[in-house]
């Protein structure tokens, strides 16, 4: 590793600046609601098109939590991941027989 550069980034020009912004074909995608909440992500075209549904799963010494976005096309290129509403499930009574 060079001793002059190691550590530093390199220096943004107009001349760089073309060929490190986004595509425009790339789409930017915002997540609303859950440990997302907030996040802005760029997808690159490369990658084709958004997901319908994004899952995150959050891993700790607890049970694993999941959550689910679904995917709101605003324009070309330009998306909303709305936290999907958790599904209820019934308790079960076990006091009850079958």
């Amino acid at each position: 590793m060079d001793r002059r550069t190691s550590g530093r980034r390199p220096e943004l020009s107009e001349e760089n600046a073309a060929t490190t912004g986004p595509d425009p074909d790339d789409a930017v995608l915002l997540f609303v609601g859950g440990p997302l909440d907030g996040r802005v992500q760029i997808r690159e075209a490369r990658h084709g098109d958004p997901l319908p549904t994004v899952t995150h799963v959050h891993l700790h010494g607890g049970p694993k939590v999941v959550h689910r976005y679904d995917l709101e096309p605003i324009a070309d290129g330009v998306g909303v991941y709305n936290l999907r509403p958790p599904v209820r499930r019934p308790a079960r009574d076990e006091s009850v027989a079958d």
